[in-house]
């Protein structure tokens, strides 16, 4: 499977999706446990499962987690800002080195 397949990307974005609507859950059940943060993390952690096991078969591990926890990263840190937990410049600048990575790895 090429890195840069558009189904590779997709099943990426599936896991990392996956992974973040799993922390959205767990951090609705920070404060309180309920049906719908049990139901989002059940729901997340088993899409991002389902991706992964199929990326698996034809993408190097290494490869595979640094796509996942790039788009991962962003998905998350979207909802951090939208609920008002942003980042201070010395986070921000550590999040960035993730996005380095990610463009020396697939150039």
């Amino acid at each position: 499977m090429d890195l840069l397949d558009k189904r590779l990307l997709v099943l990426a974005f599936i896991a990392a999706l996956g992974y973040a609507v799993a922390t959205i859950g767990m951090k609705l059940a920070s404060a309180q446990w309920g049906l719908l943060a049990g139901m989002l993390i059940l729901l997340g952690f088993y899409a991002a499962m389902q991706a992964e096991i199929t990326l698996m078969r034809g993408v190097e591990l290494g490869v595979l987690y640094l796509l996942i926890i790039a788009a991962e990263s962003l998905i998350v840190l979207g909802y951090a800002f939208a609920i008002g937990e942003g980042l201070n410049l010395r986070e921000s600048l550590g999040g960035l080195l993730i996005f380095a990575g990610v463009m020396v790895v697939l150039d």
